[in-house]
């Protein structure tokens, strides 16, 4: 795009109800947040299980801040590998149960590391369609024969792998859709890359923390095989940043040498990782937030059972609203908006065209008071 043709490609994203605005925040991450000098009931964070203002965290990273500094420095690989990290990449393949993790700087980073350093030109990649933008730009920077599957479709997949001639195969999933809520296939899916002699990749970014008592996807389906690749973002449940991939000692051997996202990247800040090793800890004692989670889901999908629009109810805490038109869904953010309750309207290229939603996210730290106002407050928007 040329200089002077933005400001007509805002305008028309502005026209097509699809400009995006950052808001600036003045609070910490939390159910209640202030906004633009305004406090709202927020359903719009990833933070499920309410640990990313945790005091427990925060002590962590303070004291591992006067312990080990803020900055890195340079990557691990030129200025030296924390052993604060290696502690936390151990703790967290052992919580997965994985032989060995590695940290990257974002899911994005991750996904991009390890998808560019197992396929490469003459390989394929197959990915399903409503896969995180993230894993399409990993699998288009390959250079591998790019496939998409439609969502969740196992026959479709097994067709494709059927036909390509490719040396190397990797299929693509998110374990949980990060706009539907919904959940891949898990299980099927490794059948078939066992049959047909392929990698199965899995972002489990919003399914870390939540299914398998904590312990992700890998746990709640019993998917510790050598074929598969395990990616879990610490910026969601976790409530931390970052992001690391689990597997084989051998495969994170692997990525330290050939993964560019990682090689090429400053390290981490040091302090993270015992705000991680926190979380984990978490985790695990205080199962009563996933709990939490579940009961709000299931009064969040009786309240919507007999209202004109659509609940795409899971049993994670994504619950998507279809309303449809791009200009509708902005119409009910800023309704709900309008009385205190803060729940973003997405629209395409985020989601498909036509199934432009509110996508409601339900936190541990949302109090069964908290899910009233919200119903309330739908019941006022959407009647």
């Amino acid at each position: 795009m040329r200089p002077d043709q933005l400001d007509a490609a805002l305008a028309a994203l502005a026209d097509d109800h699809r400009l995006r605005q950052r808001h600036a925040l003045h609070t910490p991450q939390g159910p209640r947040v202030r906004i633009g000098g305004r406090d709202y009931l927020a359903f719009a964070s990833n933070d499920y299980l309410g640990l990313a203002n945790h005091p427990a965290l925060k002590t962590a990273m303070q004291q591992a801040i006067a312990d080990w500094g803020v900055g890195a420095g340079a990557s691990e690989l030129v200025a030296g590998h924390f052993a604060i990290q290696q502690q936390a990449e151990a703790a967290l393949a052992d919580w997965v149960g994985c032989e060995a993790a590695l940290v990257f700087g974002s899911g994005y980073a991750a996904n991009l590391g390890v998808i560019t350093s197992l396929v490469g030109r003459g390989d394929a990649v197959f990915a399903d369609k409503l896969n995180h933008a993230s894993l399409n730009d990993a699998c288009v920077l390959s250079r591998a024969d790019f496939q998409r599957f439609r969502h969740s479709d196992l026959d479709h997949l097994a067709t494709l792998l059927q036909k390509t001639p490719a040396r190397t195969r990797l299929i693509a999933v998110d374990a949980v859709y990060s706009m539907d809520g919904d959940e891949a296939p898990l299980r099927e899916l490794l059948a078939l890359a066992e049959r047909y002699d392929a990698w199965l990749y899995l972002d489990d970014a919003h399914g870390f923390g939540l299914l398998g008592n904590g312990r992700g996807a890998l746990a709640e389906y019993a998917l510790h095989h050598p074929r598969v690749v395990y990616m879990a973002t610490l910026g969601k449940a976790a409530g931390v940043a970052g992001a690391f991939v689990a597997g084989s000692r051998a495969l994170v051997q692997w990525l330290v040498n050939s993964a560019r996202t990682y090689i090429f990247t400053t390290a981490h800040p040091p302090a993270q990782a015992a705000a991680v090793m926190a979380s984990l800890q978490l985790m695990g004692d205080e199962p009563w937030r996933r709990e939490r989670i579940q009961q709000h889901i299931v009064t969040l999908a009786s309240f919507m059972q007999d209202k004109s629009l659509h609940l795409r109810s899971s049993r994670s805490p994504i619950q998507a609203i279809i309303i449809g038109s791009n200009e509708a869904a902005v119409s009910y953010s800023m309704a709900l908006r309008e009385q205190g309750v803060w729940i973003p309207a997405i629209r395409p290229p985020t989601v498909p065209a036509g199934t432009a939603r509110l996508r409601v996210s339900l936190t541990a730290g949302h109090t069964e008071d908290d899910i009233k106002a919200l119903l309330a407050a739908l019941d006022q928007a959407i009647g």
